[in-house]
């Protein structure tokens, strides 16, 4: 019962009066210390109050339980060491990582919570040691990787066609090679090799995606874009595209193309996942998965809509007419694509003045450029632009938040020789076999300076305000234009002790 009452307490909106009552129950506490305290017991969600207020962005909580949570060091001066428990908020070996689960969240108050001690300086504790280093050298090694696999799919087997053309619009001169003819010769086996390290990279890939998949769920693993839910939906497909073309290749089935070009384009689009690395680029690579996910992704079923109405009447409109004279729209497929064109005005308006063409066809390409260049091209710019100044107030709080995903990410996979665990053993200090983490705090003497110069001021205020009372008091019988001029004789002394105060803070300044 208490340990519900704890969880009800981190989700009440009055954050001062939760901090009191949790304090309260937690002194009747008889297991303060171990794996029986209440603040220890998750709920139904395998989430402790402590995580819980992580996940629902309760700063005032989570700063009241790490201050629970800290021993003062030494101090000197203004300078202060102060060791915070990292019991729950280290990701090292736990299934259920605290930064992962703030990062997962979709509640920005959350967020936040990064910025605040200590679990700033843990992450960047563990970005600057281990994870900048790991995530460039694994950048660099995909690079190489995909350099690799082009390099593979540039020199393909191909040898020249023999067969007859079958039409005039037939262009094809060479052809795929036989699985028994594509590795003969020196430049085969390099190739080969190259291959090679192709498929078992695409193998890798995927054994390590599904992992996570399972553990995390698809709908959160692929949705949610700071853990890199479209790169991961990119990766793994690219990597399904590399074994059919394997396939395709054992077997001497014709088109591998098809899967091979889909691999270059994926493969090559994941380099931007990469970008989350480096403050001068990740930011941007969010702008536009948020552009891509939002706006283009809707205006994709009008521009769908608009294509599909268009290139039916072009197509109706040109299927009485010879192809050789004007082929943009010879069959319904490349009716589809000539119109796809003309509405990104990537090219012009097909059209060949030695010939008569159909009077329709100048209507219907007039209505086409009214709709399709004038409104819906600038209405997707105009989204755009909103988009990105939405999204431009929290982009790099949000880079922030995917270098946490990327460090958690990284110490979850790689081996822990590589990655040792970071802060100080409480045994060192006599404080148990838990972990801390060692931070330095420099106090400010100017500002409790200034803290000490309002107190004074209230204080002046304050009496000045007490004297007035009791004068009102003994004068209470008197008429009502003396007590008019004694308020305002109080307003005036106020105002010189106030004024007199800000005068000795310029000095001492």
């Amino acid at each position: 019962i208490g340990n519900t009452v704890l969880h009800i307490l981190v989700l009440q909106p009055n954050k001062t009066f939760a901090c009191h009552m949790y304090s309260l129950i937690l002194s009747y506490d008889r297991n303060k210390e171990g794996p029986g305290s209440l603040e220890l017991i998750p709920n139904n969600e395998g989430l402790t109050p402590f995580k819980l207020a992580g996940v629902e962005g309760n700063t005032v909580m989570f700063q009241y339980l790490m201050q629970k949570r800290k021993h003062n060091l030494w101090s000197f001066g203004p300078l202060t060491t102060v060791l915070y428990d990292l019991t729950e908020i280290d990701s090292w070996a736990e299934d259920q990582s605290f930064l992962e689960l703030i990062v997962s969240t979709k509640k920005r108050e959350a967020r936040q919570i990064l910025d605040l001690t200590p679990v700033k300086e843990l992450v960047s504790l563990k970005w600057n040691m281990y994870g900048r280093p790991y995530f460039c050298f694994l950048a660099l090694f995909y690079i190489l990787y995909m350099v690799c696999f082009t390099m593979c799919c540039v020199y393909r087997p191909l040898k020249p066609r023999t067969g007859n053309k079958t039409s005039g619009r037939d262009n094809t001169i060479y052809v795929q090679k036989m699985l028994q003819e594509s590795y003969m010769t020196y430049e085969d086996e390099l190739r080969l090799v190259g291959e090679l390290i192709t498929v078992i990279g695409a193998v890798v890939i995927l054994i390590l995606e599904i992992p996570d998949i399972l553990r995390v769920g698809a709908a959160k693993y692929f949705g949610q874009t700071i853990l890199g839910g479209p790169f991961h939906i990119i990766v793994i497909t690219y990597a399904c595209m590399i074994l059919v073309t394997m396939v395709m290749r054992l077997t001497s089935t014709t088109g591998e193309v098809v899967p091979m070009s889909f691999a270059l384009v994926l493969g090559w689009c994941n380099v931007m996942y990469f970008a989350r690395g480096f403050q001068m680029l990740g930011p941007f690579t969010i702008m536009i998965q948020k552009m891509i996910f939002g706006d283009l992704m809707r205006f994709c079923w009008l521009m769908a809509v608009v294509i599909l109405g268009f290139a039916s009447a072009f197509y109706i409109i040109f299927q009485t007419e010879n192809p050789e004279n004007l082929g943009q729209f010879y069959n319904y497929p490349m009716s589809l694509f000539t119109t796809f064109e003309l509405f990104l005005t990537i090219i012009d308006g097909p059209a060949n003045y030695d010939v008569d063409l159909p009077f329709m066809y100048s209507v219907v390409y007039f209505a086409f450029a009214i709709i399709a260049t004038l409104l819906m091209l600038n209405l997707l710019i105009a989204m755009m632009g909103d988009t990105h100044w939405r999204v431009a107030h929290e982009r790099d709080e949000l880079w922030r938040a995917q270098v946490v995903a990327t460090t958690v990410m990284l110490e979850r996979k790689l081996p822990r020789c590589l990655w040792p665990r970071s802060g100080i053993c409480g045994r060192e200090y006599g404080l148990g076999d838990r972990w801390y983490l060692r931070v330095q705090d420099r106090v400010d003497p100017n500002k409790h300076k200034m803290m000490r110069y309002t107190e004074a001021f209230k204080t002046q205020d304050r009496d000045n305000y007490d004297k007035d009372l009791e004068k009102l008091e003994i004068d209470r019988n008197t008429l009502y234009k003396k007590e008019l001029s004694a308020l305002s004789l109080s307003r005036s002394t106020s105002r010189t002790s106030s004024h007199r105060g800000w005068e000795i803070l310029r000095r001492n300044t």
